[in-house]
């Protein structure tokens, strides 16, 4: 299984933007899907979005119009693009495969914190 990692989380005020940046294992063009999760506390972990091998792509209502997912798949890195953010968008953020199996691990995540 492709070991994927998320980073470039940090903090910041409700309105702004954040990109985070995810490194894979092995070639993104091998895989049926990848996407972005987010864990906010008390809750499970929840898929965000997500890009599929047939180009279409995939968001939660919650994000749809301020997240956006690209994906470089020479250098096998995957982003995600955080615009307009809220308060409620505050978690850990990790990246994977789409679907996700028990054969996936997960990486440590990045923490992301949005004040309003």
């Amino acid at each position: 299984q492709v070991q994927m990692a998320a980073s470039g989380g940090g903090s910041v005020q409700a309105g702004g933007s954040l990109t985070l940046s995810c490194t894979t294992s092995g070639s993104i063009d091998a895989l049926t899907g990848v996407g972005w999760y987010r864990q906010v506390p008390g809750k499970e972990r929840e898929l965000i979005v997500a890009a599929f091998v047939n180009r279409t792509s995939w968001y939660a209502d919650s994000v749809q119009g301020r997240f956006s997912i690209a994906i470089h798949s020479g250098n096998n890195l995957l982003f995600l693009r955080m615009k307009d953010m809220k308060p409620e968008d505050t978690g850990v953020y990790y990246c994977n495969e789409v679907p996700v199996t028990p054969q996936n691990s997960w990486g440590p995540g990045t923490q992301v914190s949005v004040s309003s």
